[in-house]
């Protein structure tokens, strides 16, 4: 824990700004078309811009004033952090009470299902390797592409299918593709 941005001064805080290396020689060249990825990768990881303040960035060039003004004592500062850790420890309780009731309430229902019904109750616990395919696949595999089959091994069953693309607000450059249809999925 820092006390000097916290301590008053008559002075203007010194700050030391930690300067981070940035990878430039290893960047690589952005493919021309699409933009998404580049739009998404700014969205979710902002520049370390240090001329500006960003809201959404990892720098503000204002930080121990801000932190001055608002918390003026090290001890409103230590007071504030353990009602936050309060909170925090309230909430992963709640959470945790709110999983063992759920947990509490499957075991109750897996114990009917092998009182009414023990093949169905085997059924429901048997293990299942993710790896395995069916005599439908295997067949379909056969007459599919090299990269079709890379598809279908790839897709783990019960796991959201990779093949699905990112959501956006804009349709795509190309426009829309009348000819897609659905990988076929013998499951």
């Amino acid at each position: 824990m820092s006390t000097s941005l916290l301590a008053p001064c008559r002075t203007r805080p010194a700050l030391r700004i930690a300067r981070t290396a940035v990878r430039t020689y290893a960047a690589r060249p952005e493919a021309i078309g699409d933009p998404k990825k580049e739009i998404i990768r700014k969205a979710l990881y902002p520049g370390n811009i240090r001329n500006r303040a960003s809201p959404t960035g990892t720098w503000r060039s204002d930080v121990a004033k801000a932190l001055q003004h608002a918390i003026p004592s090290v001890q409103a500062h230590q007071t504030i952090e353990r009602a936050w850790l309060l909170h925090r420890r309230h909430i992963r309780k709640q959470r945790e009470a709110e999983l063992a009731r759920k947990f509490e309430c499957m075991r109750k229902a897996m114990e009917e299902l092998e009182r009414v019904d023990s093949r169905l109750y085997m059924e429901a616990n048997k293990p299942e390797d993710p790896r395995a395919r069916t005599d439908a696949e295997r067949e379909l595999a056969k007459r599919l592409k090299s990269t079709e089959v890379r598809t279908l091994e790839a897709r783990i069953r019960g796991l959201f299918p990779r093949e699905l693309r990112v959501p956006t607000d804009t349709p795509p450059r190309s426009g829309w593709d009348y000819e897609w249809k659905p990988f076929p999925r013998p499951l």
